[in-house]
C-alpha cells in the first residue's frame, strides 16, 4: 500500500446530532477536511458524488476550491456516474479542475449505483440510444469523455470568429495535459474491471462488488484487481496503472471511538440485491484497537493487491473528529502496512 485517502459522501440533515447541517456546511467542511488531511500528511481527498440526495453532487466547484486550497493532496471523486454527464462540458470542467489544481485530480467515474429517484438521468435531458440501456449509456459518456480528453481537436472553426482561432479544427478548452491518465473506472465487476483496463483507466473497487463467486468480498475484489491487471498488460499501455480499494476503518484509540464505533459495528460482509436481478455483497467495517486492526488488515487481501487505500469517513461527525479518526490511522495501523 503506497497511498492513503479518505472519501466523504458529504451527507448532510439538519438533525441536532448532525455537525453538518446543510449543504453550505457539507461544502465548506469538505475544504477544511481537505486541507486537514494535507497538513496530517494524506495522500488523497476523494468525494463521492450523489443526485437528488442530501449529499455532494456536481463535483467540480469543490474540487476546484479545495485545489486552490491545497498545494501537495491528490483531489478526486469515487465516483461521478456518467449516466448523469454531459463528456463536453464535463471535459471543459474537469480541465480547469485540474489546471487550478497543478494537475492533481484523480477523477473516479462510473456507470452510477442505485439512485434516490427512478431513473434520475432523463432529469438531466439523457436516454440511452437503442439498443442500450443505462449502464451501456453511462460506458457510451466515459468513451466520449475519454475521447474528448485526448485533446485532439475536433470541431469545424468558423471562417468569421469573433477572436483568432489556431489553425485546423478546434479542441476543448482549458485543456489539461496529462488529465487523461488520472481516469478511473469503479468498477462492481471483473467484466467491467477489465473494461477499463483496456481503455486505460486506473481502477477503483469500493465497499460493495457484485456477488460473483460467494466468496467473502476482500477475495473476491483481489480476483478483481488481478483481473483487471491481466487486461491492462494484454493491452500494452506504457505506463502503470493504480488500483484503489475503500474501507470504513476505525482505530479505537479513546472513548469517543468506543462509544461511535466499538459496539455493534458490522464485522461481517452483508449479501443483498441491488434489483430484483442482481445480487451484491456489502464489505464489512473494521473497528477495533490498532494492534488487532493491523493484524485484519493485514488478512485483507484486496488491500494487499491495491495501491491506494481509501478510507470512508463519517463526515457528519465534523471535521475535528474525522480529523483525529484520520491521524488514528496514519500514525499507529498504517505504518505497519507499508504506508510512510
Amino acid at each position: 500500500m503506497k497511498k492513503i485517502g479518505f472519501l466523504s459522501f458529504g451527507h448532510w440533515t439538519a438533525s441536532p446530532q448532525s455537525r453538518t447541517q446543510s449543504a453550505a456546511d457539507a461544502l465548506l467542511q469538505s475544504i477544511d477536511l481537505a486541507v486537514e488531511a494535507e497538513r496530517l500528511g494524506m495522500d488523497g481527498a476523494y468525494f463521492r458524488v450523489h443526485h437528488f440526495a442530501q449529499q455532494l453532487a456536481s463535483p467540480f466547484p469543490l474540487l476546484a476550491a479545495v485545489g486552490a486550497k491545497t498545494r501537495k493532496i491528490e483531489i478526486g471523486t469515487a465516483v461521478i456516474d456518467m449516466r448523469y454527464e454531459n463528456p463536453h462540458y464535463m471535459a471543459e470542467d474537469a480541465g480547469a479542475a485540474d489546471l487550478i489544481s497543478s494537475g492533481r485530480l484523480q477523477l473516479g467515474i462510473s456507470r452510477g449505483s442505485p439512485e434516490q429517484v427512478i431513473d434520475g438521468w432523463r432529469y438531466f435531458g439523457y436516454r440511452p440510444i437503442k439498443g442500450e440501456d443505462d449502464a451501456d449509456m453511462g460506458r457510451r459518456h466515459a468513451e466520449e469523455f475519454l475521447e474528448l480528453l485526448r485533446g485532439k481537436g475536433f470541431a469545424q472553426p468558423n471562417p468569421r470568429p469573433m477572436f483568432t482561432n489556431p489553425p485546423g479544427l478546434l479542441r476543448l478548452e482549458p485543456y489539461s495535459a496529462g488529465l487523461r491518465d488520472r481516469i478511473w473506472w469503479g468498477s462492481a465487476s471483473n467484466a467491467t474491471a477489465a473494461w477499463a483496463a483496456k481503455l486505460g483507466m486506473n481502477l477503483q473497487t469500493s465497499t460493495l462488488k457484485f456477488d460473483e463467486t460467494g466468496e467473502p468480498l476482500h477475495i473476491q475484489q483481489a480476483a478483481q484487481i488481478r483481473a483487471f491487471r491481466a487486461a491492462w498488460k494484454n493491452a500494452c499501455h506504457t505506463r502503470t496503472s493504480r488500483i484503489s480499494v475503500s474501507r470504513s476503518i476505525f482505530a479505537l484509540i479513546d472513548d469517543r471511538d468506543r462509544g461511535y464505533f466499538g459496539r455493534g459495528s458490522q464485522e461481517e460482509d452483508q449479501v443483498g440485491f441491488l434489483d430484483e436481478n442482481t445480487r451484491a455483497i456489502f464489505g464489512r467495517s473494521y473497528a477495533a484497537e490498532p494492534d488487532i486492526l493491523i493484524e485484519q488488515l493485514r488478512k485483507d487481501e484486496a488491500i494487499t493487491e491495491a495501491d491506494t487505500l481509501l478510507l470512508t469517513v463519517p463526515n457528519q461527525l465534523g471535521v475535528a473528529y474525522n480529523v483525529h479518526v484520520m491521524e488514528a490511522i496514519l500514525t499507529s495501523v498504517a505504518p505497519a502496512l507499508g504506508w510512510h
